[in-house]
């Protein structure tokens, strides 16, 4: 009885998300026109607090590619976050806007002589490295830099893999370490990431036991390490009823991982991007066409891949699509609005019969949407953002 109105009180809490959803589309909609890029502030307040509460030992640096948008940065600047940082472009941005050079991590292992030499002009010494090349450039154009070693770490399960582009080899960590100082650097520590949208916390407690190896190799050479930095990657849901989620059950293995593994004054940071603003974010779209073809019905909207659509190509993921209208439902196709044919979203959705200026809206589309769009491609603008 009790597994019954656990689920009863579940399914009420979605109809009324549903509900006040739809009445801010309408909203929002009847305001702005779409395309339109929703992005709720108290959703980006909710995902920050519940990242906080569940790993109160690591400190989250928000990965502004995620979504760089200057209203997203400062929300999370005045909740006091800490910055990832991928270019000097995005380290000046974030330095308009306000937040300090001290909560920046310039956490790209492969960075430009140009980028580095404005870091050091910019104040911000926190980075990530990945072979000796790298630290030649950085003893030479930011002396005194704090650095860490990113290693390659298993991606078994993730999404996007990582680890075939960046990282060391775990076996040569200490080395680069020790290289890093001779060269006047600041080695501090370690830095991982186990791929994006990971749903196998195996990755991270992997990742976590090679750098305990690390740590202590590193001391028992004189080299005393301070900072872990577990990437990002922490997964969330993009359909409502999308199984194989938990991030609480998730931080909790993480959490025991650490404890267990390491002294308390190591100092843990992660880079969550996805995690922090994906949730946020809902794109309304509209019908602009609709036909018939392969025997299904086939409906045109006013964004596509590459638009706020662009996180299926470059992110590979999937989105569940809704419609405001409601009825008896069809396999459909929905495509973009561009003349090319790769724009095409779905062939198999299940939706209601569709007409001219419907509606079709997708949820949790924060993160790697607009932020990777290809600005004004055929001439279609991406969807206008809008913090509520």
């Amino acid at each position: 009885m009790k597994q019954i109105a656990q689920l009863v009180l579940k399914s009420q809490k979605l109809k009324n998300d549903i509900s006040g959803i739809e009445n801010l589309i309408r909203a929002m909609l009847k305001k702005h026109g779409s395309p339109l890029m929703i992005i709720r502030r108290c959703v980006l307040e909710k995902q920050y607090n519940r990242f906080r509460k569940c790993l109160p030992e690591v400190t989250p640096y928000y990965a502004i590619k995620a979504n760089p948008h200057p209203a997203i940065i400062k929300t999370f600047i005045k909740l006091g976050a800490c910055f990832d940082v991928a270019s000097a472009n995005e380290m000046k941005q974030v330095l308009r806007l306000g937040a300090s050079p001290s909560k920046i991590i310039f956490a790209n292992t492969i960075k430009s002589e140009a980028d580095i030499a404005t870091a050091r002009k910019r104040r911000v010494k926190f980075m990530t490295f990945d072979s000796e090349p790298e630290l030649y450039k950085l003893a030479k154009h930011c002396p005194k830099a704090k650095v860490l070693v990113r290693i390659k770490v298993t991606n078994e399960g993730s999404v996007v893999e990582l680890s075939r582009k960046f990282g060391a080899d775990p076996d040569q960590a200490f080395l680069l370490l020790r290289k890093a100082k001779t060269l006047g650097l600041i080695p501090a520590g370690i830095s991982f990431h186990v791929g994006s949208q990971s749903r196998n916390v195996e990755n991270y407690i992997q990742a976590l036991e090679i750098s305990a190896g690390i740590f202590n190799e590193a001391k028992e050479n004189g080299l005393r390490l301070k900072v872990i930095d577990i990437g990002g990657g922490f997964p969330i849901q993009h359909f409502d009823n999308e199984l194989g989620i938990n991030f609480e059950r998730m931080a909790s293995h993480i959490r025991k991982q650490i404890k267990e593994l390491f002294p308390r004054n190591v100092k843990f940071i992660a880079e969550p991007g996805r995690f922090l603003v994906g949730p946020a974010g809902i794109l309304v779209t509209q019908v602009i066409g609709r036909t018939f073809r392969d025997n299904k019905n086939y409906y045109y909207i006013n964004d596509g891949i590459y638009a706020d659509f662009s996180g299926m190509v470059f992110d590979h993921c999937k989105y569940e699509f809704k419609t405001l209208r409601r009825g008896q439902k069809f396999l459909s196709a929905i495509a973009g609005p561009t003349c090319d044919s790769l724009d095409t979203l779905s062939m198999n959705e299940e939706v209601p019969e569709l007409y001219v200026g419907d509606v079709v809206y997708v949820k949790n589309i924060g993160a790697y949407s607009c932020a990777s769009a290809v600005p004004n491609f055929n001439g279609f603008p991406p969807a206008k953002i809008i913090l509520v």
